[in-house]
């Protein structure tokens, strides 16, 4: 690969770490960590770490801070060396895009509160947002990778109904991310003190929502990946090449995985390197599922050509 392409997927590497010190941060209780200020850590540019929930917080903040760099230098990098209006381009804007609202969904966590306690309905539906411009984000970054390594774009046309069919598979993907979110900060403010004592918190009736929407986060991640098995069993075995092949297998295998460690996630009751595990599979599990999409779906024609600066990188 060219220089260029390595720096890209150096970049989604980069931003799955980033991700993941996120979770850590949620499953540590540290969002508060620096205080309700933004961007700076209890007023500070560079604090002096009074206790370690600063320290974990302040580290993401860098993390994120890196990231955010990375891919701006990504964008500028691949829009000097790219023709203009092909798809290579518009993954770059869509990944630096997708980090700056990162960052703000990020921020508005901290600077309203949203952090450590917080219980509310508010609390909920940002985490979900958070999740899903996440997965958005590390989409349009494993496009930007996979274009410049000099993968064909993709087509809709004359596609039957492959692009419908991939589709809902990648939104419910999002949604089992999204609904893993909230059951993951339901699991961090209400940890169950064994199994038999989350059942009946599920079954209460005057528990608090979160609690309430535990249940339908393994439902929906069961019923989204037997589809994805569905779909790439049975609906794609028109695209043969190798390498569309072993996507399929590596997802297939995935999905297991996850299931089982969906599994031992409830029976040890989520302690906190099986929730990073888990979120870390199901990023892999998308990123696979967005690679295998492209391949499908890419056009004969010949890819258009980068500029020579690109080759020569």
């Amino acid at each position: 690969m060219p220089r260029f392409a390595k720096f890209c997927w150096f970049v989604l590497f980069w931003t799955i770490l980033v991700i993941l010190w996120g979770a850590f941060v949620r499953a540590t209780g540290s969002g508060a960590g620096c205080g309700n200020r933004w961007p700076t850590c209890n007023g500070e540019i560079i604090p002096q770490p009074k206790q370690i929930e600063t320290l974990i917080e302040f580290m993401h903040r860098l993390l994120s801070g890196g990231a955010l760099i990375l891919i701006l230098i990504m964008l500028i990098w691949g829009w000097k060396i790219t023709q203009k209006w092909n798809q290579l381009r518009k993954s770059l804007v869509a990944s630096a895009v997708f980090i700056i609202t990162e960052a703000l969904l990020g921020a508005s966590l901290v600077l309203f509160g949203l952090v450590t306690t917080n219980q509310s309905v508010a609390r909920a539906a940002v985490m979900a947002l958070h999740l899903l411009n996440t997965f958005l984000l590390l989409g349009s970054i494993t496009l930007s990778a996979w274009w410049a390594s000099g993968e064909k774009p993709i087509s809709f046309r004359n596609q039957d109904h492959l692009p419908i069919y991939l589709g809902f598979g990648l939104t419910g993907v999002a949604l089992i991310g999204m609904s893993g979110a909230i059951t993951a900060l339901g699991d961090t403010l209400f940890p169950a003190e064994s199994l038999a004592n989350g059942l009946s918190q599920d079954s209460a009736t005057n528990t608090n929502f979160l609690i309430h929407l535990r249940i339908y986060h393994p439902l929906i991640a069961l019923l989204v990946g037997t589809y994805i098995l569905f779909l790439v069993i049975k609906l794609l075995n028109s695209k043969t090449d190798a390498f569309s092949i072993k996507l399929r297998r590596f997802l297939v295998l995935l999905i297991i995985i996850q299931w089982s460690a969906g599994i031992i996630n409830i029976l040890l009751l989520a302690p906190v390197p099986m929730q990073i595990i888990h979120l870390f599979i199901a990023d892999i599990i998308w990123i696979t599922l967005v690679l295998l999409s492209a391949a499908v779906l890419a056009i004969t024609q010949t890819q258009p050509k980068l500029k020579n600066s690109l080759e020569v990188t």
